[in-house]
């Protein structure tokens, strides 16, 4: 497979981190890209080292750092661009650096890859993208109805299968802004300078290796929060639909999206659970209690900017192109993730025995 690393920046995150594993696993040298801002990223770094030894290289930088991550990308054989500023709140707070990372590093990548491009020759360095569901707004001209705590669409073809790739870009919040700026930039780098990318739109991904926050990762959040017994605050009125996604199938969407780039370069792709996966927020609650076995407590709060009340990804698409595997199923996901939660915060929970393992 080569020596030339592959470059994944946010290596230490959750997604990246899993990513990370899975490129070693398949023989790849990775090369990660972090600056540990984030809590509970040095014990990912930690893990994948432990596991990989040498074949994890690190790279301890901001990717506000542009010389550092042209550097990076210099040699790399592909790159998986997940560092980020990840927050809706984080982003109405300060979002001049929720631009400069977001859209600044980006940026500054692409360029990296096209000038290499433009000095090599060749095809280019691949380039697949993290981007989000957010870039479609919030969705408010769409009508709901309420069913069984959930928000289901009117409308008989998105109640099927989902918001396709077709839906207009409708930026929301700094953070839909800067997110969406970068998701068009890579694409366009694809059409105009014929640099090799590929964008997936992520739904909510939850899954092992996640320190969950009020502001990002909320799945993994509820369920620390509920084994540990504490009240989640639940923003709006909890009937807001996601469909989850566990990270195996994610990082398995990326790998095929790299190994299929010259079929997908300078597309864009939704990724999620899909309408199988849907779940409201108050119906994860409850089976989460049902995990647990005691009612889990719960705080109201006035609903967020940009927050969409419905967002179920119409995989569609992305499973054609990218042959996707069957997705693994919500109820079992969420039970691993509680097991896996419970021994790494050495939780003295017994949790139920019908949990998936």
């Amino acid at each position: 497979m080569g020596v030339n690393p592959v470059l994944v920046t946010g290596g230490a995150g959750f997604i990246g981190s899993n990513l990370a594993d899975r490129l070693a696993r398949d023989g790849h040298r990775v090369r990660v890209f972090d600056a540990l801002s984030r809590p509970g990223v040095e014990a990912n770094l930690g893990w994948l080292r432990a596991n990989h030894g040498d074949v994890i290289e690190f790279v301890h930088a901001d990717v506000r750092d542009h010389a550092a991550l042209d550097a990076a990308a210099s040699d790399a054989k592909a790159v998986f661009h997940f560092a980020a500023q990840v927050a809706v709140t984080t982003s109405m707070t300060d979002p001049a650096e929720d631009f400069a990372i977001n859209v600044g590093a980006t940026f500054a990548l692409l360029e990296a890859l096209r000038r290499r491009r433009e000095r090599e020759g060749g095809d280019g360095t691949p380039m697949i993208f993290a981007s989000t569901n957010k870039v479609y707004g919030d969705l408010a001209d769409l009508d709901f109805a309420l069913e069984d705590d959930a928000y289901v669409p009117v409308d008989a073809g998105i109640r099927a299968h989902g918001i396709g790739e077709a839906r207009g870009l409708d930026f929301h919040t700094p953070y839909g802004c800067s997110k969406g700026a970068a998701d068009q930039y890579v694409l366009d780098y694809a059409r105009s300078f014929g640099v090799p990318t590929c964008v997936l739109r992520m739904s909510c991904i939850y899954g092992h290796r996640q320190m969950g926050t009020e502001d990002q990762g909320w799945v993994a959040h509820f369920l620390i929060r509920a084994l540990e017994g504490r009240p989640i605050t639940l923003y709006g009125d909890g009937h807001q639909v996601r469909d989850i996604l566990d990270v195996s199938n994610a990082v398995d969407a990326y790998v095929r999206a790299w190994e299929r780039i010259d079929v997908v370069k300078g597309r864009a792709f939704n990724l999620g659970g899909g309408p199988a996966n849907a779940v409201s927020l108050r119906q994860l609650l409850a089976h989460m209690g049902s995990l647990i076995g005691r009612e889990v407590a719960i705080e109201g709060a006035d609903w967020r900017a940009g927050d969409q009340r419905y967002f179920v990804a119409d995989t569609r698409a992305a499973q054609g192109a990218l042959g996707l595997d069957p997705k693994v199923d919500w109820r079992e996901g969420v039970a691993r993730l509680a097991r896996w939660l419970a021994a790494e915060r050495r939780l003295n929970i017994v949790l139920p025995a019908d949990i998936a393992a």
